[in-house]
């Protein structure tokens, strides 16, 4: 079963600060069309056109990037490896899944789920110009 991680209280939320590796996901996320970063709850989270596909945050202390994810992804990816993947606080509800960035990440399967998450909030104009290359 997926641990499941304590929602922090509103003043704790500066505890979800990242503290690891923010300018390799920048990049890949910066990378996207139209893609911007804007700090928000003292965390990096990466919009197109203002809505949130990705964010990197730390729990516990460990450094993760959270997607959403399409439906019935994040149950397989959790229970396919929890050492990896988890059901984030807020977000989890919804969808969308955190990857651990702490442990060895595989920096081109990170790059996949930021992409497919930006394909999930992206306007199909900016998905065609992904796509276009």
């Amino acid at each position: 079963m997926a641990k499941k991680y304590q929602v922090p209280k509103q003043s704790d939320v500066r505890n979800l600060k990242p503290r690891g590796p923010t300018g390799r996901l920048r990049a890949i996320c910066l990378a996207l069309p139209e893609a911007e970063e804007r700090e928000t709850w003292e965390i990096p989270t990466y919009r197109i056109r203002g809505k949130i596909f990705a964010l990197q945050s730390a729990i516990e202390e460990r450094d993760a990037v959270w997607c959403k994810a399409q439906e019935g992804s994040q149950e397989l990816l959790v229970q396919a490896d929890p050492e990896r993947f988890f059901r984030p606080p807020y977000l989890g509800h919804k969808g969308w899944v955190g990857m651990w960035l702490d442990t060895g990440a595989d920096w081109k399967e990170v790059a996949e789920l930021v992409r497919r998450s930006y394909r999930l909030i992206a306007p199909k104009k900016l998905v065609a110009r992904l796509d276009a290359g």
